[in-house]
Order: C-alpha cells, then structure tokens, then sequence
C-alpha cells in the first residue's frame, strides 16, 4: 500500500521548511532509514530520513518550494502498484489537494511574464533562501564549504535547479588542480618621499544591504522575546582554573592517540550540571503561576554557524562522564557546522553554555535561551598576575557570568550557584566521582 510523506517538524517551533534537494528522484527505490531530502528550516538545513521503504512514485512539491508542516511532499508505493494519487492525498489532508505540478505548469501559458519574474529574482541580492548578489543561486551547504575551501561561487556553473549551486559543484570546484597565476609586471619603483595619493586607496564602496538569514531572523525574534519578557540580572565569578588546566593535560596525555581530546568547556559541562542538581531552580522555566523544574538536566552549548548560531544540546549531563560528554557534544557540533543536524540535537535544553573563550574574550553577558531561567556565559582561561599566600605569582583564571530570569530565581541563589560550580571547577576531581 502506497504511503504519503509529509513535511516534517523538525524543532517545537518550526511552522514550515523549504526543502532543498531531492535525494530520491521519481522511480528510484528507497530503504527505510536513507537519505530522502534535504529540508532547510529557520536554523539549519536538515538531511530528512525515509519513514518507508518501496519506490518514490511521485514528487508533490519541487526543489526550492516553502512547504508548511504536515503538508504532504512524496509519495512512496511498489513500482507497479495502481495508486490514485489525489485520493490518497486527500485521505491524508483531509480536503481536495492542489497539485504543485499543476499550479507550477500554468506559468507556461505566460512565458515572457515568467521570464521577467525570473530575471527579476536572480538579479536581487541574497534573501536567505540560496540567492547570492549577481543572480547566483546556491544551497546554504555549499556556500558554507565554499567559504571553508576558499572557492569563489562566482566562477561555478550550477548544477541544481534553476542553476543553484550544489555541494558537488563545489567540491569539484576544489578538488580541481588551481589554475596558473598570472605572471604581472614588476611594479615600477616609486620615489622614497612620493606624496600621498588619494586615488591609490581606492573608491569609497556603495553602501550594501544585506538581508536577514531566516536564521538570524528567528535569533532576532528569540532574543527581543526574551529581552522584554525577561526581567534579567547578572551574577559574575572569577575562577581557578589551575587544577583543571592541570587534569586536562594529563587526561589529553593518556588520550593521545586515540582521536579523543578534552575542552575545557567538557569540564563546564560536567560541573555545571551537577551544580544545577544542587540548584534545581535554575533548571527550570516559568510555567504560568508555577515554576517548572525539569527533571533532565539538558545543557545546551551555543555553536557558530554561518549567519548566526545554534544550541546543540548533551542530555542527562550530570549522569555522564567527561569523555561521554566530549565525545557527543564534539559530534553534534561537527554535524550542525556541516548541515547535517538532526532535531534531537538542538532541542530540550534546560540550561545553556555560551562559552567565547577560544576568541580571547574576558567577560560578556549572555542573553537567556527562551524559556529556559538561565544562561552561563564563559570567557577566556587565562594566566594573569595573582596574590596567593601574600605573595603575587601567576595563575589561570577565567570569568563566567550567569544570567537568571528575576521571576524565577533571586541574586542569592545565583550566587550561590557560582560558589558551587567553583567548588566543583576548582576541585576537578570532584567530576569524576
């Protein structure tokens, strides 16, 4: 019996999803489990897996279409199976479908209008959809490994829809020997004292408008929800961060070799989830008149991706141990800067990190993940001159700054917070008990 596939939810607050490519053209078979599209969300273009296994007999919605959740996109059945394909979608919607390829054909009755259109959006700048200045069109995956190989997206050719640049195109691009430089004139000397020339800067550039990324739109939206909402305030501690420099070198020395190597940010991890144990008002979220105290201590560690960033979350923490810690939140980190997230990894926080330390930054404020009560934002490790005994010597220390939600939690208990990650941040040992 044939089978409808419908646009997935992909995060607890996702309405629609643009979907990108077809992996699985019309007639090919497919397993249960493979690779089936790729669905670029407000967040993050996701590899959408099979819920079936048989032939993909129809496509309802074409590469770079704005699907609505739940809305159906394929259909899959056995290859010589009679299927009534209005029927079976009807059943699944519950209303008389509206076939895209139809409602894509009527165009063609107007072919100068389509034409126009068509030049009109390739000659726009970006608007978070794959369009590039100068009219090219590209998957937000390749232009992320362009980025990484330092291959120009203005000298490929697409080969996607409509000319979209796709990951191949790029890969080829860079795995093609470079092309030989061209041999310049040796510049003619200048006199030693040459007056400054204005020209030799170079002309002002035009101002440039570059449109939001859906992703740094729903950042936008997040972070002004919060900003009104949330009435905040700041608790910041400075740590010893001697003993954990201390175990991380020793530990990384018997890891060598295996591929393993723990962060600093592993050690936050752990400490900070037991000390939420301890805490448990600020593993929580306001819940109409009550506060809710998550039982699951998910904390949430914010990641850099192109146009904005994402929280990839390592669940149940505090009952894990450090090298489990840093080998999940290694491995969803890897797969959100690829592409290739799943929804489990960057939802259900309870509490989120947002660590700026490899960007030697001292101290920052984060602003609170809705609806979570608190976010820890982490600075730089450093060695500095400090007084010990009487006496100044030099010594790691590094600066973490929580931010709380008022109507949840008061200074107090933030503070007492910090005093016992301390415990646990000066005290390393304490992590592996």
């Amino acid at each position: 019996m044939a089978d409808v596939v419908t646009m997935p939810k992909l995060g607890f607050d996702m309405a629609e999803g643009t979907l990108i490519r077809w992996a699985v053209a019309e007639g090919e078979s497919v397993e249960k489990g493979a690779l089936l599209a790729e669905i670029e969300t407000d967040k993050a273009t996701v590899e959408v897996e099979s819920m079936y296994t048989g032939t993909v007999r129809k496509h309802l919605v074409s590469e770079g279409s704005i699907v609505p959740v739940n809305t159906p996109i394929a259909v899959v059945g056995e290859p010589d199976e009679e299927i009534d394909i209005d029927a079976l979608v009807g059943e699944e919607t519950g209303e008389e479908p509206a076939p895209e390829a139809e409602a894509q054909q009527e165009p063609e009755k107007t072919e100068q209008p389509q034409e126009t259109a068509q030049a009109k959006a390739e000659s726009a700048p970006s608007t978070g959809d794959g369009n590039l200045p100068g009219g090219l069109r590209a998957t937000p995956l390749a232009r992320r490994i362009a980025e990484d190989q330092g291959v120009d997206l203005a000298e490929l050719e697409g080969s996607g829809p409509k000319g979209r640049i796709m990951k191949k195109d790029v890969e080829e691009a860079a795995a093609a020997p470079p092309k030989p430089a061209e041999e310049k004139p040796a510049p003619a000397k200048q006199p030693v004292a040459a007056p400054l020339v204005a020209s030799a800067i170079g002309e002002i550039p035009d101002d440039k408008r570059v449109p939001l990324s859906r992703l740094r739109q729903r950042i936008g939206q997040r972070m002004v929800e919060s900003k009104q909402n949330f009435p905040a305030f700041y608790v910041t501690h400075e740590y010893d961060m001697g003993p954990v420099m201390a175990m991380r070198k020793q530990i990384n020395s018997m890891l060598e070799g295996s591929g393993e190597k723990l962060s600093v940010n592993d050690f936050l991890v752990k400490a900070v989830a037991l000390a939420l144990r301890q805490y448990p008002n600020l593993n929580a979220k306001l819940d109409g008149d009550a506060v809710l105290q998550y039982g699951h201590v998910n904390v949430g560690n914010a990641v850099a991706v192109e146009n904005g960033l994402l929280t990839v979350v390592c669940r149940d923490a505090d009952r894990k141990s450090l090298r489990e810690i840093s080998l999940e939140v290694s491995a969803k980190a890897g797969r959100v800067r690829s592409g290739k997230i799943q929804p489990e990894d960057i939802s259900d926080s309870t509490f989120s990190i947002s660590n700026l330390g490899m960007f030697d930054v001292d101290d920052f404020v984060a602003i609170i993940n809705p609806p979570e009560a608190a976010i820890l934002a982490v600075g730089s490790a450093k060695q500095v001159p400090v007084v010990k005994d009487g006496e100044l010597t030099v010594g790691w220390r590094m600066k973490a700054t929580i931010s709380v939600d008022h109507r949840v939690s008061d200074g107090a208990e933030a503070a007492q917070f910090m005093q016992k990650l301390a415990e646990y941040i000066e005290n390393p040992l304490s992590l592996m008990i």
